[in-house]
């Protein structure tokens, strides 16, 4: 087998924001750092994150700081979250936010020059740090400029299609160039994941084509476990019109600046929708919660700043009562709240996209938005400090790594996250790889292997179409694991996934192996079936709603069900196998932060 072989002490698989992260801790803590990306670099899904990085920096309130964050966190994903990377997430945001300043990020400021932050769903205070509505790009742009300064090795349109393991644990990962089809290896001692979520499962979604699951199939593939995978987020407001630009996101960043939720009545509605659990903090009519834009210490939020599995909900159910939009969203106006030069200066990204690719004028008329696959809470089980997943040498941070968000997560703690659990993991990483004793070496029958399996499709003549197994998984997703979920609904969302499983079985593709898109979704497709199973067996099992979690069936939050987590594990034939385990117990002294704290 013609094959390409590199050596190095860490292996960053996903160059978006944790993966850079990682990848520059790893470097600088004198690992021989390597980042391995399936798309061009600065390409990354981060760039969709624009509302801002949520970090307790008192920026604006002088009262905000950690612990109140770590509680809004906390409450924001229902009390599942890992309370200790609510914790180190919470106290080290601030941080991570001044050092991408330090390596040349511009974020907006405040009259007095400190960094600006902008009021999102589920945060107390404003909290986010923002450029404009382009915070992603930004943070992508200023990781990527370090990560090449540094002179760390970046593999771009590569793909990892496995990872490789010896008794002791990870000892690298095997994959190809996406433009030749040719063979690559690389032997390291420390395998970071940082390959974002699992969205083009979904027929509707915000994420890209690079989302495809692999790192939560690869890691359990290769013995970890994956925690929380029944939540998904879906987004409240993604583009509905036209059809071309179905699920693409549309900021948060509308609503805290003053934008509102209409149907098509003309119905401000998410005032129907307040649950109990945030009544008191939540303004009950439009009056003071007009008020609250200009004088936030005396009134309460608006409703549309819920969390984002309370919005989608609400928006879910307005358009199945029939008072959705022409195009099956609800409205969302700023043109009739702020000034067209407000909305160009504080939101210049949605002002160009809608102009752009809907020929709507967001300075002049209403957008139409609509709930769009968007997040996963659920990912490897890792240690909260270290990143470490149960096998040896591998780590995980940002999307792919579940617990730190519970079973909801807030706007803006993404991008912290990232940063925060990124630099964790490179650290981590580049421990581990010192610490490592005895020799490497990659398998040569596991290559030859890896090597087989991913050739199989050209050995088939014949078979399943790619394109067309994987229109019919979205379906599936779409029609029966979305947003509002039954029993009978996952019964049957499992015996297609398994059909589907047959169907991957037996795919083929035509041509060679270079520039072969079709070969590339082949290989894609059992990683979206494995995850799409994790997240259809782990949401039958949960009888209960919850964050992004909402059963038909099973209105109502379950106690019992606060304390338990679901655990996905690959089964010996390779199925999907599945286990209950109690939540770690919170310490008194952060118990004790949800008293100190008013609602």
């Amino acid at each position: 087998m013609d094959l390409e072989r590199h050596e190095y002490d860490v292996v960053v698989v996903g160059a978006g924001g944790a993966g850079l992260r990682a990848a520059i801790e790893a470097h600088e803590s004198g690992a021989r750092t390597a980042v391995v990306c399936k798309s061009l670099l600065g390409k990354a899904h981060t760039v969709m994150a624009e509302g801002g990085i949520a970090a307790a920096m008192a920026n604006l309130y002088p009262e905000d700081n950690w612990r109140v964050h770590f509680r809004d966190t906390m409450r924001g994903g229902k009390m599942l979250n890992h309370w200790r990377m609510a914790q180190l997430h919470a106290q080290e945001a601030p941080d991570r936010v001044r050092e991408l300043e330090d390596w040349g990020a511009l974020f907006d400021r405040t009259p007095d020059g400190l960094i600006s932050q902008r009021d999102f769903g589920g945060h107390r205070y404003a909290r986010l740090a923002h450029v404009g509505d382009r915070t992603g790009l930004e943070l992508i742009r200023t990781l990527q400029q370090r990560t090449v300064a540094l002179g760390v090795d970046v593999y771009m349109e590569c793909t990892v299609t496995r990872l490789l393991t010896d008794a002791d644990g990870i000892t690298g990962a095997f994959g190809y160039w996406r433009e030749s089809g040719r063979f690559v290896a690389w032997q390291a001692p420390s395998v970071v994941l940082a390959t974002g979520g699992i969205g083009k499962s979904y027929k509707v979604t915000s994420n890209s084509w690079e989302y495809t699951g692999d790192g939560h199939s690869l890691a359990l593939q290769a013995g970890a476990t994956l925690v929380n995978m029944e939540f998904v987020q879906f987004h409240p407001t993604g583009m509905v019109w036209p059809p071309s630009v179905r699920g693409i996101l549309v900021t948060e960043s509308v609503r805290g600046d003053g934008g509102v939720l209409r149907n098509s009545a003309g119905n401000r509605f998410m005032f129907d929708y307040i649950p109990d659990f945030f009544r008191k903090e939540t303004a009950e009519t439009e009056e003071e919660a007009d008020r609250w834009y200009d004088d936030k210490r005396n009134n309460r939020r608006p409703p549309e700043l819920l969390p984002r599995d309370e919005v989608a909900r609400a928006i879910n159910s307005e358009v199945k009562a029939g008072r959705g939009t022409p195009h099956g969203g609800v409205f969302l106006d700023i043109a009739s709240r702020r000034s067209a030069e407000y909305i160009r200066k504080r939101l210049p990204s949605m002002y160009h996209q809608f102009r752009e690719l809907a020929e709507v004028d967001i300075t002049a008329e209403a957008m139409e938005v609509g709930p769009t696959c968007h997040y996963v809470m659920g990912g490897v089980e890792v240690d909260p400090d270290t990143e470490a997943a149960r096998v040896p040498g591998l780590f995980a941070a940002g999307e792919v790594a579940g617990g730190m968000h519970g079973s909801n997560r807030l706007g803006g703690n993404s991008l912290s996250d990232l940063l925060v659990f990124g630099r964790r993991a490179g650290l981590a990483a580049a421990e581990h790889a010192r610490e490592r004793t005895g020799r490497i070496a990659l398998d040569d029958d596991a290559l030859a292997d890896a090597g087989r399996a991913a050739l199989a499709p050209f050995e088939r003549e014949g078979g399943e179409n790619p394109y067309t197994v994987q229109h019919d998984l979205q379906q599936t997703m779409h029609d029966l694991v979305g947003i509002i979920r039954t029993a009978p609904e996952m019964e049957q969302a499992l015996e297609r996934i398994a059909a589907l499983k047959e169907r991957v079985a037996r795919l083929s593709v035509e041509g060679h192996r270079q520039y072969n898109p079709g070969w590339h979704l082949a290989l894609d497709l059992p990683h979206m079936l494995v995850v799409s199973e994790c997240i259809a067996r782990a949401a039958l099992e949960r009888e209960e709603s919850r964050g992004g979690h909402t059963r038909d069936d099973f209105p109502a939050t379950d106690a019992e069900w606060a304390r338990t987590n679901l655990v996905c594990s690959r089964a010996p034939d390779g199925s999907v196998a599945l286990t209950r385990q109690p939540l770690p117990q919170m310490p008194q002294e952060l118990a004790e932060i949800f008293e100190e704290v008013p609602a």
